[in-house]
């Protein structure tokens, strides 16, 4: 009787192992050519994006801190982070060989930094926890999850690691802005308004390349969607007001 479950228990692990080989097999059937000059060229854009992305955020934790003084040791190590995010996906394109093209990176993000530096200026804290707290951070957190399902093995470990530290820092601005609910319901739908739109847009602007990289434009803005309504939710707003948020990505 031993035996035959001994027996029994090969067969089984064999089994597995080969289901297993099986599942890889198809998974890398799924994934792009890394080597080729199209997928180059789109990653050049964005592997510049994010780069770019975690480089605005570093800047734009130091700036809240200016605006929520008794919060700059919390908001320095979430900077710290992103600029260690950064480090990590300049080494994803110098794995591929890639250069990553920082100028239309500049620009993807123009709009978005110019809101945040306009809220800055007017002392606005919840128009800019919305823009890189919540805004930004969801876009990311979509983004990457969709991405490490179709990253090349180098890229894949690093973006792993990055969402892990992405969910700390929309989990801040999400405390924040449920603790000050009360105050600042009415500016965030309004800077909501103004700047959910913009993500609908980068996303567009993306989603060529984004495609070469087998990644899906509806996927996508369906992940960032949820990520963002999950996170209204959290805030403290009712069912009516998240759908009237909601509305304003469809323009």
């Amino acid at each position: 009787m031993h035996n035959e479950l001994k027996i029994t228990d090969m067969q089984t692990l064999e089994s597995n192992k080969k289901t297993t080989e099986e599942s890889t097999n198809t998974i890398s059937l799924n994934l792009p050519d890394f080597t080729t000059d199209s997928y180059k060229d789109a990653y050049s854009r964005i592997n510049a994006i994010v780069i770019e992305g975690e480089q605005e955020a570093h800047d734009n934790y130091i700036s809240i801190a200016t605006l929520i003084p008794n919060e700059l040791e919390e908001l320095t190590k979430l900077a710290r982070m992103e600029m260690k995010h950064k480090k990590g996906f300049t080494a994803c394109g110098r794995n591929l060989g890639v250069e990553a093209d920082m100028e239309f990176a500049k620009k993807f993000f123009s709009k978005l930094h110019g809101n945040f530096q306009i809220a800055l200026e007017k002392g606005n804290t919840t128009t800019c926890l919305l823009i890189q707290a919540i805004l930004i951070e969801a876009f990311a957190i979509s983004a990457y999850n969709v991405y490490i399902r179709v990253a090349d093995p180098f890229a894949k470990k690093i973006t792993e690691g990055v969402v892990k530290d992405e969910y700390l820092h929309l989990n801040y601005g999400q405390e924040w802005l449920k603790e000050n609910l009360s105050t600042c319901k009415e500016e965030l739908m309004e800077a909501n308004k103004v700047n959910l739109p913009l993500i609908k847009k980068m996303l567009d602007e993306v989603a060529d390349d984004a495609s070469v990289l087998a990644m899906d434009r509806e996927e996508l803005m369906e992940e960032f969607m949820i990520a963002y309504q999950d996170t209204l939710m959290e805030i403290g707003l009712d069912n009516r007001e998240i759908a009237r948020m909601a509305m304003a990505a469809i323009v």
